[in-house]
């Protein structure tokens, strides 16, 4: 009986370590480079948490939220690997395109380690993606909050980035406000179209859009 018992036991133990595991890093098809706006989550939430990310001596319009590798269908995170986490001095590094370091470091933790990169270097490619994507001007310009139709963001995108197609940009919102554009790229960071479970346009005709603080 305590040898069943026993057995038992490891066995629950063995099943709770795979549950706890994440997907193979490395797998994956895809990027889905997300950029939010900055004044915009600030308005939503990180006000209330009192980031400095929201500070109006950083003059954030699109932050980098993340470089998300992707499934056709689906997406890995938290996944299995050797490379070693950030320093907080790679994490500090990332905060004038990503906000801040607590951003940079929750990013790699879900989403870099299933790149199959180092962490210097996921955070390189992610510099590098946020850096070859022109944002718009015009949304820097805003002096005042406006509401607009989400297809107005999206087509500011596809004017700006000549080589971006419809099926290849989405726009997200969240609590009536616009909450990212979210971009599909090639592991070489080439635009690619975007996964069915990527490509669910936001389709609000009146979204809050806060200009630069």
């Amino acid at each position: 009986m305590r040898q069943v018992k026993l057995g038992l036991i490891l066995w629950m133990v063995t099943a709770m370590a795979a549950l706890g595991d994440g997907e193979k890093a490395g797998e994956f098809d895809y990027y889905v480079l997300a950029l939010s706006w900055s004044p915009n989550w600030c308005a939503r939430e990180g006000d209330a948490r009192a980031s400095d990310q929201c500070d109006a001596r950083h003059d954030h319009g699109w932050i980098l939220h993340g470089l998300w590798p992707q499934y056709h269908q689906g997406w890995p995170a938290f996944c299995r690997t050797s490379e070693a986490p950030p320093t907080r001095r790679m994490t500090r590094e990332m905060t004038d395109i990503q906000g801040t370091s607590g951003l940079a470091w929750h990013q790699w933790k879900k989403h870099g380690t299933c790149s199959g990169l180092s962490a210097p270097d996921y955070y390189a490619l992610s510099r590098q993606a946020y850096g070859q994507v022109r944002r718009p001007d015009v949304f820097r310009k805003l002096e005042a909050s406006v509401k607009l139709p989400a297809t107005v963001v999206e087509d500011a995108f596809l004017k700006a980035n000549p080589s971006l197609e419809p099926d290849m940009i989405t726009i997200t919102c969240k609590q009536g406000y616009i909450e990212e554009v979210r971009l599909c790229l090639s592991r070489e960071l080439e635009p690619v179209p975007c996964g069915r479970d990527v490509i669910r346009d936001c389709a609000a005709k009146d979204a809050l859009f806060d200009p630069i603080r």
